[in-house]
Parts: structure tokens; C-alpha cells; sequence
């Protein structure tokens, strides 16, 4: 075996090994803001109203731009979450630009469908009521969590904040039989 083929066999090992290593997102886990739970209530207002208890308000600057709530049944669409209807909402209103920077109120725990949503459009804080674990109980879910999908997302800064207003957003759905 000669010297080139040694180096070049190191390098490929070298070259494997980095692409192995899984890149990790910036998912920051954030306190509790003073106006969270005034926004989480304006999100559970807006569960109230949908086919199933989930509800949204997006916010920036401490001025709700756009408010969505699950309307799947009504509208024969199964992506019409709170989160995708208040989206498509402030799209209409303000374009693409304008979401980045914006704060997503939920009251249930973004799903993956809604959280890749959130993360394609540069939003940058996300703050929820009942968590998955927490809405696995009373609904069917899947088993991944807005942290979990944020921190297998390297290419964005996101800041989580659950819990917020949880025990009145759980009231929402049927009690477990």
C-alpha cells in the first residue's frame, strides 16, 4: 500500500465521520413573558371556536396581526389547524416578509405539520398551552414534540415556551372515558 492511498483512505474516514455528525437546532427553551398569558388567552378564545379545541394568535410588537382557529370539519380540509388557518391569515394580510420575527400563541402544543410551517416561515418564538403529553391524553397525537422538531432544525433559531394558560386550554376537550 503506498503513501497516497493511506492519506487518501484517512481523509475519506475524516470526511465520513463529519458528515455523520448530526447538526443540531438552536431551540431555546424561553421564560414566561408578561403578556403571555393575556396572547394565550386571545389563542384559547379563538379554540373555543373550532372544529376541535385548538386556537391561534399571531403577535408582533405586542399587536395581534392575524388569529386562526381549527376549522378541518367546516372546511373538509385536514391541514386547517389554528396555527396553519392564522398563518395563511397573516400571509394574506401582511405577506411572507413580515411573519419573521412574529410570536405564534397556540393553545395546544404545535403538531409536525404546523411546526414545520412555523419554522419554513421564520417565526421566532412559539409559545403553547397543553403540551403534546398533555393532549395525547384526551386526543389522538402524534408523539413528537416542537422541541424535537426545532432541535433536528440547524438552519433556524427558534424559542419555545409551553405550559402558558395549560389547564385552561385542557378544559377544552372531552374528559377521557
Amino acid at each position: 500500500m503506498d503513501r497516497r492511498t493511506v492519506i487518501g483512505g484517512a481523509g475519506m474516514l475524516i470526511a465520513a465521520q463529519a458528515l455523520s455528525l448530526k447538526a443540531e437546532g438552536r431551540a431555546v427553551s424561553s421564560p414566561v413573558l408578561p403578556d403571555d398569558q393575556r396572547f394565550m388567552q386571545l389563542a384559547v378564545d379563538q379554540a373555543k371556536k373550532g372544529d376541535y379545541p385548538f386556537g391561534t394568535v399571531i403577535v408582533q410588537g405586542g399587536v395581534v396581526l392575524a388569529t386562526g382557529f381549527n376549522s378541518a370539519r367546516r372546511n373538509a380540509d385536514p391541514t386547517a389547524h389554528g396555527e396553519m388557518v392564522a398563518i395563511r391569515a397573516f400571509l394574506d394580510a401582511h405577506g411572507p416578509d413580515a411573519l419573521k420575527g412574529t410570536t405564534l400563541y397556540t393553545s395546544g402544543e404545535p403538531c409536525v405539520m404546523c411546526m414545520g410551517a412555523i419554522i419554513w416561515c421564520g417565526i421566532k418564538r412559539v409559545v403553547y398551552a397543553a403540551s403534546i403529553a398533555e393532549l395525547a391524553t384526551r386526543i389522538g397525537q402524534i408523539d413528537i414534540t416542537a422541541q424535537q422538531i426545532a432541535a433536528a432544525t440547524p438552519f433556524a433559531d427558534i424559542d419555545l415556551t409551553g405550559g402558558v394558560l395549560a389547564p385552561e386550554a385542557m378544559t377544552l376537550f372531552p374528559a377521557p372515558k
